[in-house]
């Protein structure tokens, strides 16, 4: 359903620096899908179209889930209380031996739609049977940017299907779904297949998406085996030149946010606190240098095996709070800088930061109109607090707009029937958890 009015709302004012803002009683004018004018609301003047009553309510860019593996939310509550290494080893790797295309379509149908329900209109993605993945999304509406994984060990076959799947997901020819060049990392791709891997991202004009430096284990094991850093490696195989999202990032280093800053025109570092935590990782992503050093910084979530959930909301609280403790400082990072992160910079990440991440006139109608109504988030004295460290996405998000199409609306998900998904992910979520089959798709170890 096409939108052409948003009538008296409040506006979340994100500028690309300085203080975040929140302009009262504003209608948003949408036309073909993009903003055309934000303006004092104008009650009884005459509307063709679709009018959405923003009254009480706060309009909010739509967020972006910077790195995840939509997927694993079938994974959910299946690999806790354990080790970085048993996580990957005895759980979700040897787990991972049961995805089919069927299955992973069934799992991205339920992730897409927790993700909308919870105002993330776009997604950084980073899985097998990526193809799967950009049908999903394309079914429920979402913006997505895909990128098909790929190990060494599966030797030059698995590499040349991953780039298949790029151009599969690319032929669709879906303005809202994008696709990214997916090795799974810096110690499982070797980096014979890093460079080739940048060489065809600058040929066909795309981002690399790859873990890097996912905790500082993995950094020193770097330079005991390699001499130099997991950063140093992205960069002399020619990945950071390219253009990349890089996933996490504990484990940078000081050297390597210099290295960085050279390249923050292109490559930036998406952020997923929650599941560091549960992991007892330290230290986690270092947001504040990132961000001194000008690198874009998004939120994600990674995968909801590991979060537990696909909340960027949730995700940009544990950004604030998780800064403020690593950096000893309750002044390292303000509301307004963890606002723009889960904003324009996720939506830099996908590329698309002169088109969604902000409410401007010329933008996509990426919107999403938050309920600060709850008992929860009153007295409101500042929205924008009450967004950042009280609103309970799941029962807060009133409404969404991709595109200036209505996907949510009063809570309720429009694009797909949400019992179907959710019948659909019980029938094989036993199946997908089950062990007994044997065997794994790779061993970790950095």
């Amino acid at each position: 359903m096409a939108v052409r009015l948003i009538r008296d709302c409040s506006v979340l004012v994100v500028p690309e620096t300085g203080e975040v803002t929140v302009a009262e009683h504003q209608d948003i004018e949408i036309t073909e899908g993009a903003i055309t004018a934000i303006r004092d609301t104008t009650p009884d003047a005459p509307v063709e179209g679709e009018v959405v009553d923003g009254t009480g309510l706060l309009a909010i860019p739509g967020l972006t889930n910077s790195h995840t593996h939509t997927p694993m939310v079938m994974f959910r509550g299946a690999a806790e209380d354990v080790s970085v290494e048993d996580w990957f080893n005895v759980r979700i790797w040897p787990m991972e031996v049961n995805l089919t295309p069927e299955r992973v379509r069934v799992g991205a149908r339920l992730a897409c739609a927790e993700m909308l329900l919870s105002g993330v209109t776009a997604f950084v993605d980073h899985y097998f049977y990526a193809d799967q993945i950009a049908l999903a999304a394309q079914e429920l509406g979402i913006r997505a940017d895909i990128a098909p994984t790929y190990f060494s060990s599966s030797g030059a076959e698995g590499r040349a299907a991953a780039f298949d799947d790029v151009e599969r997901i690319l032929a669709m020819g879906d303005p809202r779904i994008r696709a990214s060049l997916g090795p799974h990392s810096t110690y499982t791709v070797s980096e014979d297949d890093l460079r080739i891997t940048a060489d065809h991202a600058r040929d066909r004009g795309l981002k690399v998406h790859l873990h890097v430096a996912e905790n500082m284990d993995q950094t020193r094991s770097s330079l005991d085996r390699l001499g130099v850093t997991p950063i140093q490696v992205a960069e002399r195989t020619g990945v950071l030149d390219a253009g990349t999202v890089i996933a996490h990032g504990c484990g940078i280093t000081a050297p390597d946010i210099d290295i960085l800053a050279g390249y923050a025109d292109r490559t930036g570092v998406a952020s997923c606190p929650k599941g560091y935590f549960k992991h007892a990782l330290d230290p986690i992503t270092p947001v504040k240098p990132l961000l001194d050093a000008g690198v874009t910084v998004g939120a994600g979530t990674d995968g909801a095996a590991s979060n537990n959930t696909l909340d960027v909301l949730e995700a940009m609280q544990f950004i604030a709070l998780g800064t403020k403790q690593q950096e000893h400082d309750a002044l390292a990072v303000t509301t307004s800088d963890v606002l723009r992160i889960g904003t324009r910079g996720g939506s830099r990440l996908t590329g698309l930061g002169d088109r969604t991440g902000a409410l401007e006139v010329g933008r996509r109608a990426d919107i999403v109109l938050v309920d600060l109504s709850g008992v929860h988030c009153r007295p409101v004295h500042d929205p924008r607090a009450a967004l950042l460290y009280s609103v309970r996405s799941t029962s807060d998000v009133h409404s969404v707009l991709v595109d200036g199409e209505l996907v949510v609306a009063d809570r309720q998900l429009l694009t797909y029937d949400l019992g179907e998904i959710l019948t659909d992910a019980d029938a094989i979520a036993a199946d997908l958890v089950d062990l007994s089959r044997g065997g794994s798709i790779q061993n970790y170890a950095p």
